[in-house]
């Protein structure tokens, strides 16, 4: 699977082009932007949504590819100052309609909560992006998404993966089911 075609699967599962995929685009900015400050909670936090998104079954899932500090890192250098304060103001409002549906924040969620709590935002996102609107639940399932399937983690334990570079094969077999290619 190459870039583009994660951008597209990525896409297609969020209903909406990547935010902040103009940076993967055009290269490094020439100024350093502002850093998001991330604290260890944040991070520890985008970890376990991203592993409600992304679990682990039979194969690892986000926590196991560090998905919460991929998204700081990426949020920080890639993301716009705008894109960053509704990304940070969504964190916040995550957590706020946690106490408020639940009586406490995610991290205090049982599975089952968390599951409900991650598919009604899935939902509300839907709507604000048909609307026309970002909505920051976007931005976390994109970069869970991106940062999963680009990870080592990703590529080689959950994608198929062959190291050594071969021939161009365009009628690769393949039963439904079968894990995706992460390089052919």
């Amino acid at each position: 699977m190459n870039r583009r075609e994660l951008l597209a699967l990525i896409t297609a599962a969020t209903g909406t082009a990547m935010i902040g995929s103009t940076a993967l685009l055009s290269g490094c900015a020439t100024t350093a932007p502002a850093p998001a400050n991330f604290s260890a909670d944040n991070i520890a936090l985008l970890d376990e949504i991203a592993e409600t998104i992304l679990p682990r079954t039979e194969t690892p899932g986000a926590k196991d590819a560090k998905v919460g500090e991929f998204m700081s890192v990426y949020v920080n250098d890639c993301y716009t100052l705008d894109e960053r304060a509704i990304f940070h103001k969504g964190l916040l409002s995550l957590e706020a309609q946690s106490n408020k549906t639940y009586g406490r924040g995610f991290m205090a969620l049982q599975p089952a909560e968390r599951t409900a709590f991650i598919n009604q935002l899935d939902k509300d996102a839907r709507a604000a992006v048909a609307k026309g609107d970002i909505h920051y639940f976007t931005m976390i399932k994109q970069l869970t998404l991106f940062g999963f399937f680009s990870s080592e983690v990703g590529g080689t334990q959950v994608l198929r993966h062959i190291a050594i570079p071969g021939r161009y094969d365009g009628a690769l077999a393949y039963k439904p089911g079968d894990r995706g290619w992460a390089t052919r």
